[in-house]
């Protein structure tokens, strides 16, 4: 039986890259990832992944091949995989966001 509480205090933080820190929970081929993203996150390449998410504090953009959505603390976003959604995160000076996604690995 897996633990039915996760414990994100007990994580370390990962930083994949600057601007970006997360903590990982995984279990079979699912996970959870909690992300705080930093002005100076820079997307370099445009992301073709599915997420799906809740943005617990802060604020960030989504520039979808152009078109930018803006998200804040409370909203929840929803991309479909593939190079028809194409996106790259971005977060204003002095700004930051955290936010938690639900993936398949």
């Amino acid at each position: 039986m897996t633990d039915k509480l996760i414990h994100f205090d007990k994580l370390d933080w990962e930083q994949p890259q600057e601007g970006v820190k997360q903590k990982i929970y995984s279990n079979g081929d699912k996970q959870l990832r909690l992300l705080r993203f930093s002005d100076n996150f820079i997307e370099h390449d445009w992301c073709t992944k599915g997420h799906v998410g809740y943005i617990l504090s802060g604020e960030m953009k989504i520039d979808f091949n152009g078109q930018t959505k803006h998200y804040s603390q409370g909203d929840g976003l929803w991309i479909e995989a593939g190079e028809h959604c194409k996106h790259k995160l971005t977060v204003d000076k002095g700004h930051q966001a955290e936010l938690i996604l639900f993936e398949s690995k």
